[in-house]
């Protein structure tokens, strides 16, 4: 044992780090598809561990690792948050404060009436509204307070305390409600609900399978004969299925396939698109011939588009395909992914910022098009260190500002200024995408890294005082956490389905993203039999991620007492 203690005052950090791997292997267990996920084992892990004995970090280890993940959250809700504040998406920004404003006042209800202080209130929020990022708000929020070195870790250990407790419930009842319990609140059958809407996105008609699914995209060469004397435009638009013409050699040169060139007999044409199309297109041009010289130089690709292009947010597929014109000929959308799920595709099918589009056709159609969707996504790309750096630099600053509300001083926090920092430079990427990079794995490496090492931190040096508050407190804090998470879940559910008269497939799926539970979105699904629910996420989820987060400075700034 005194070996441990040895190690835990010379080389606390091992432990920090073993926390985080012996935290998020548990994370990944799965019972029946359910897990705890990595923070809540982390901090449960961390807890443990810190009964072993004294652990000490430097404060600034925390915040750097804190900033690094409320940073990430930020940049990657950027773009969809500040393309959100428009009318198309209204109702989904409305329902995510609705959940955020309604949770705040049930949590100071309860601090208020049993006197709860402000690390108890803020543990209570992060936990029972399922947002971690809370607790380094609240704690940045405490630190700016000047409170005594024991004081201040009191509070953190209560912090800790109160999320350890209420994070597992609120996460489970949040499973639980959004699948299954908010379709009884609506007093509607989800599966019904999610098969009219697709009929609705089909056009009266039940989505067909190839609608969701990648149809095979190839070019092949013909010698023109029937053609001869038609335009390049009357003939794709015979062929259909959004058939191009990619090249035209007339006598062993070029000619540009502009929409109104007209093909002359003897012409070797490549046509590109559907398979089924252009195989029948035969009768339309003529023999089909073995050119592998004219083939070689129409290279395919398959390549993803970020969407940041801000006039496009909300918009339909066919308005999208509208504004582009003649921009979108010869591509071919293979997939449409939000937060990593698929979306059902069809011409009515919305379009958000932060949307990964799946293009098929030949390298330089795509290229044309995506420069009017978004950014290529390169899996080359490196990250801007200097950008990551001097964005959270400035977070970190603006976070010192503080102003008072009669005698308490507001201030935004490390956390929160990193927040905002985040925002505002994933916003400046979208629209300058040449600086700023951060490709998507090195933001959940950072995401997570930063979030398991500072949850680690917060459990390792507060482990025992949280033990006992936990023993203290924990009966009161399961009760408590039990109404802030379905208080909250209930009103925003009437407020979308009888005020805001949101389809209450849409509804469902804005719950789980308001309240950023990823595994609730699945569970949706899995119930609906569809994947129509992933249409309401984006939105929410962008704006739960900063209303949630900044919650913690004002429940600090309603419960501090001095």
């Amino acid at each position: 044992m005194n070996a441990v203690r040895g190690i835990i005052s010379t080389a606390p950090e091992i432990f920090l780090l073993l926390s985080m791997a012996l935290g998020t292997i548990l994370g990944r267990l799965k019972i029946r598809e359910f897990s705890l996920g990595t923070t809540a084992c982390t901090l449960i892990v961390a807890v443990l561990i810190g009964q072993l004995g004294t652990f000490t970090f430097p404060s600034v280890l925390r915040i750097v690792l804190f900033s690094l993940f409320v940073f990430t959250i930020g940049y990657r809700s950027g773009p969809e948050f500040f393309a959100s504040l428009s009318v198309r998406t209204l109702a989904q920004v409305a329902l995510a404060l609705v959940l955020g404003g309604t949770g705040l006042i049930v949590v100071l209800v309860f601090a208020f009436s049993f006197g709860l202080d402000p690390g108890t209130a803020s543990g209570l929020a992060a936990g029972a509204l399922t947002q971690s990022s809370v607790i380094g708000t609240a704690s940045g929020a405490l630190a700016q307070l000047g409170l005594p070195k024991d004081v201040l870790e009191h509070q953190e250990a209560n912090i800790a305390a109160g999320y350890a407790v209420t994070y597992v419930l609120g996460y489970i009842l949040t499973l639980i409600y959004v699948p299954l319990l908010a379709p009884k609140v609506m007093g509607i059958d989800l599966k019904v609900e999610a098969k009219k809407l697709e009929a609705e996105l089909s056009g009266g008609e039940p989505p067909k399978t190839e609608n969701l699914h990648y149809r095979k995209f190839q070019a092949r060469a013909y010698r023109v004969a029937a053609a001869a004397g038609r335009t390049v435009k009357a003939i794709e638009e015979e062929i259909g299925s959004r058939t191009v013409v990619e090249r035209i050699v007339r006598q062993g040169a070029d000619i540009e396939p502009h929409l109104d060139t007209v093909l002359e007999a003897g012409d070797d044409i490549v046509i590109a698109g559907r398979t089924a199309a252009i195989v029948a297109a035969r009768p339309i041009i003529g023999t089909e011939i073995d050119a592998d010289e004219i083939l070689k130089a129409i290279p395919g690709n398959v390549v993803d588009v970020l969407v940041d292009n801000r006039k496009l947010h909300g918009r339909s597929l066919q308005e999208v395909a509208d504004r582009l014109g003649n921009d979108a000929r010869g591509v071919f959308l293979r997939a449409l992914t939000r937060m990593g799920r698929e979306v059902p595709l069809s011409p009515d099918t919305r379009l958000y910022v932060g949307d990964v589009m799946t293009m098929v056709g030949t390298t330089r159609n795509i290229e044309r098009a995506a420069a009017q969707v978004g950014q290529i996504v390169r899996s080359g790309d490196r990250t801007d260190i200097a950008f990551l750096a001097a964005g959270i630099a400035a977070g970190l600053l603006a976070g010192l500002i503080s102003f008072k509300v009669g005698g308490i001083a507001l201030t935004l926090g490390g956390g929160g200024g990193a927040l905002i920092a985040g925002l505002v430079c994933g916003w400046l990427r979208s629209r300058r995408p040449t600086i700023g990079a951060m490709p998507p794995a090195a933001q959940q490496t950072l995401s997570d890294f930063g979030l398991g090492g500072f949850i680690a931190a917060i459990g390792l040096a507060n482990g025992h005082a949280a033990w006992l508050a936990i023993q203290e407190h924990g009966v009161m804090l399961v009760g408590m956490g039990l109404v802030v998470t379905l208080v909250p879940l209930i009103v925003a559910t009437l407020f979308a389905y009888h005020v805001l008269g949101m389809n209450p497939v849409i509804t469902c799926g804005a719950l789980a993203g308001a309240m950023t539970v990823d595994a609730a979105v699945t569970g949706c699904c899995e119930v609906a039999e569809s994947q129509t629910p992933v249409l309401g996420v984006a939105v929410p989820y962008a704006v739960g991620n900063v209303v949630l987060t900044v919650l913690g400075p004002i429940i600090v700034a309603c419960t501090f007492t001095g």
